[in-house]
């Protein structure tokens, strides 16, 4: 419900608690204290000395440090708002950004939930029921079954029809779990098992559905905002294409392959996808592109994307302010033709990891210089002298650079690169040295498979995470 001053007029809220920790966290007190919106911090006991604890207005520690008990305990995050008196809660992504139970506890609890409604989380949540929806509405979709297949032998007849190969993925999937490629026949009832098992294990649901495997494609969402009073638009487009076993590493709009003909196909269809469940507040709807541009419908995020940045940077809206201001019952400020795209803007992932392996590597950084300048922004809440957790994501940083051009744009991006200093663990910023300097990423020549191109890219399963990336 819009709040309301006394004169009747709406306004913002006085008050959010931030249930996340790390950059976001900090992305989300920037914002608030920009809108002069005091913060709260929830914390486990293991971040007491965490950068968004020490920004924040005021800070609850809620548990452990397994986020089980803390970043993921509904009745802590709810009863850390009620004794601080916060009006909102912003889930920030990952964690609890993704679970209706929560959006719907907090209605419960007079609170309001910064994001889409419990319904719109469920739909997003369901890939397969999301596929029905978009296929009754006209949306093109790639080939696959109806609804999730309960059996191998469903998974089979499903494969049949449509053609081998075929991916298998899990309806409440994300960040590559319980996907499973299947080029032939014999390889399917193996494959079937093991990616049920994985998503129960990962979502505690194991319920799958099958798509046309498509080897060679864009993965390009598009950023949607939409109020109470069913106005939708959306901001430009993202390519998320650069890869590690379905996760992303590097993303940049616009798309290199993108036109003005294409940005505003894409964008339509994303903006039909989202009224078609009557979404609300800030989303991403994810689209696969083949090869011959035709582009089918993949998902839909129902959370701000840990690669927000570069549509802030190329559109100048702050997505985060606009996720408060539409959950407060404001109107949409813009209509579509006021949406402009300037230059080009490319972010790279900067994971506390083994740039080869891939294997995480918490510790303390004993000496930290980030990149600045023209056209460098670095979202971290990482410091000299700060212990990164072995129990968290091991993302810790996002440099995102914009140019005047994507040529611009990728040497601004080594410039920064080459400026990060970081000592006490290891990281990927090596990793993405190696990508921005590849003549294909330069070129703009490049799809999904494109690390498995590279020589000597490991290719490693996802690491644990809590965010769903």
């Amino acid at each position: 419900m819009p709040l309301l001053a006394g004169n009747g007029t709406m306004e913002l809220f006085k008050k959010i608690l931030i249930a996340n920790r790390s950059e976001i966290a900090l992305r989300i007190i920037r914002a608030c204290k920009e809108l002069g919106i005091k913060t709260v911090a929830v914390y486990s006991d293991v971040e007491k000395e965490a950068l968004h604890v020490r920004l924040a207005d005021e800070a609850v520690c809620i548990g452990p440090a397994n986020s089980a008990q803390s970043y993921l305990n509904i009745p802590g995050i709810l009863s850390a708002a009620e004794i601080t008196d916060s009006e909102a809660v912003h889930p920030g992504y990952g964690f609890l950004s993704e679970n209706p139970h929560f959006a719907e506890a907090c209605a419960t609890s007079g609170i309001t939930f910064i994001g889409p409604s419990p319904e719109n989380i469920r739909v997003g949540g369901d890939k397969a029921k999301a596929r029905q929806i978009m296929k009754r509405r006209g949306i093109p979709i790639v080939p696959g079954s109806d609804g999730p297949v309960i059996s191998e032998e469903l998974a089979m007849k499903v494969a049949k029809k449509i053609g081998f190969p075929v991916i298998m993925k899990a309806s409440a999937g994300g960040g590559g779990r319980g996907m499973r490629i299947v080029k032939e026949e014999s390889e399917l009832e193996h494959a079937f098992y093991m990616a049920q098992r994985e998503a129960f294990a990962a979502f505690g649901n194991g319920e799958l559905y099958v798509e046309q495997y498509i080897p060679e494609m864009r993965h390009i969402e598009v950023q949607i905002m939409a109020d109470s009073k069913g106005n939708v638009i959306h901001i430009g487009e993202r390519d998320c294409s650069i890869q590690r076993r379905h996760q992303k590493l590097i993303e940049e709009s616009p798309s290199p392959v993108s036109t003005e003909k294409f940005r505003k196909k894409i964008g339509e269809l994303a903006v039909r996808a989202a009224r078609a469940i009557k979404y609300k507040n800030i989303g991403t709807i994810e689209f696969i592109v083949d090869m011959e541009g035709n582009i089918y419908f993949m998902e839909i995020n129902t959370r701000v994307q840990v690669e927000h940045p570069v549509t802030e940077m190329v559109s100048g809206i702050d997505l985060i302010k606009e996720q408060i201001r539409l959950a407060a019952g404001f109107p949409i400020e813009y209509k579509q033709h006021q949406i402009k795209i300037y230059g080009h803007s490319i972010e790279c992932r900067i994971n506390a990891e083994d740039p080869e392996r891939f294997i995480p590597s918490p510790g303390k950084i004993t000496f930290l210089s980030l990149p600045g300048g023209p056209g460098v922004r670095v979202d971290t809440a990482v410091y000299n002298g700060w212990t990164v957790p072995s129990y968290y994501d091991s993302l810790i940083a996002k440099v995102i650079v914009h140019g005047k051009t994507r040529e611009e744009a990728i040497l601004r991006m080594k410039r920064a690169l080459d400026e990060f200093i970081i000592e006490g663990i290891k990281t990927t910023i090596p990793f993405h040295k190696k990508v921005i300097a590849h003549p294909d990423f330069i070129k703009g020549e490049f799809n999904t498979g494109f690390l498995e191109k590279l020589n000597g890219a490991a290719q490693p399963g996802p690491a644990r995470s809590e965010v769903k990336q």
